[in-house]
C-alpha cells in the first residue's frame, strides 16, 4: 500500500473554496505533508526550498497560466502534476501534457476523484519500488540512452536527462518489455493506473515526450517505434543494447 502520510503534495489554485476542500479531503484520506499556494509566485517560493512529490495545479491563475508556470516547475521538480482546468478542447489537454503536465481533471469535480488518481499514481510508484527491493535494480542500455531504475534516471549521450515521472514509467515499462507491441488501452492500465478510461491522447503526448529526449530525431524515431493500428514498441538493438542486472 503506498505510504500516503511521507508525500508531499502542493496545491495551487487561486479558488481559496477549492484549496481548503481539497486539503480538507487530503488530509482525511491520510495525506499530511501538504502546502498550499494560491499564484504562480508563491508556488515557486514553495518549491524553490521543498521538495515536492505531487503538485495539484489550476490553469488560470492570477499572475500567469498554469501554462507557463509548469515548464518552470519542471527546472526545479520532477513532481508528478495534475492540472485542474475548465477547458476540456483537445489543444488544452495537449497543451498541459506537452509541457510537462502528468494528467488532467476538468472542473467542476470531485474531490474524491482527485484522491484517487493521486493513489493510483503513488500505488504505480510504490510497486515498482517493491519489485526493484525484491530483484536486483536493473540498468537498461540501449547504446544512445541508458535507463537507470535504481536510481531513477535516464542519460542520454552520457547526460542526464530531466525525466518527470510519468515519462519515466513510461519508458521503465518499455525497458522491460522490448520489442513488445504495446497498445494505448494496456500502457494506460500498466503506467497510469487507471480503472476508467483516459483520453487517448494521454499516451500519444507521453510518446512524443520520450522520443524527445531518447531520439536523434524525434520525428523519425528508432528507437520507440508506433506500429500502426496495434501500438507502440521499443526496438531493441542487439549490437548496442545490453540489459545489466
Amino acid at each position: 500500500m503506498e505510504n500516503l502520510e511521507s508525500n508531499k503534495i502542493l496545491l495551487v489554485d487561486d479558488e481559496r473554496s477549492i484549496v481548503k476542500m481539497l486539503e480538507t479531503v487530503l488530509r482525511k484520506e491520510g495525506f499530511r505533508h501538504i502546502y498550499t499556494a494560491y499564484n504562480a509566485q508563491e508556488a515557486l517560493h514553495i518549491l524553490e526550498r521543498q521538495k515536492m512529490d505531487i503538485i495539484v495545479l489550476d490553469v488560470m491563475l492570477p499572475d500567469q497560466t498554469g501554462f507557463d508556470l509548469c515548464p518552470k516547475i519542471r527546472q526545479l521538480s520532477n513532481a508528478y502534476i495534475l492540472f485542474l482546468t475548465a477547458k476540456i478542447s483537445d489543444l488544452d489537454v495537449l497543451t498541459g501534457f506537452a509541457i510537462g503536465g502528468d494528467d488532467y481533471v476538468t472542473k467542476p469535480f470531485n474531490p474524491l476523484e482527485i484522491v484517487a488518481r493521486l493513489k493510483a499514481h503513488l500505488r504505480r510508484n510504490t510497486q515498482t519500488v517493491e519489485v526493484s527491493s525484491i530483484q536486483q535494480s536493473s540498468v537498461f542500455d540501449f547504446g544512445r540512452f541508458i535507463l537507470y531504475e535504481d536510481s531513477g534516471e535516464l542519460h542520454v549521450d552520457g547526460e542526464v536527462i530531466p525525466c518527470p515521472a510519468q515519462v519515466y514509467m513510461l519508458l521503465l515499462y518499455f525497458c522491460k518489455h522490448p520489442n513488445k507491441i504495446c497498445s494505448k488501452n494496456e500502457l494506460l492500465e500498466a503506467v497510469w493506473g487507471f480503472d476508467h478510461y483516459v483520453d487517448e491522447n494521454t499516451v500519444a503526448v507521453h510518446i512524443r515526450r520520450i522520443r524527445e529526449r531518447i531520439e536523434e530525431d524525434p520525428s523519425n524515431p528508432k528507437f520507440l517505434v508506433t506500429v500502426r493500428g496495434l501500438g507502440y514498441k521499443l526496438v531493441r538493438s542487439y549490437q548496442n543494447e545490453k540489459i545489466k542486472k
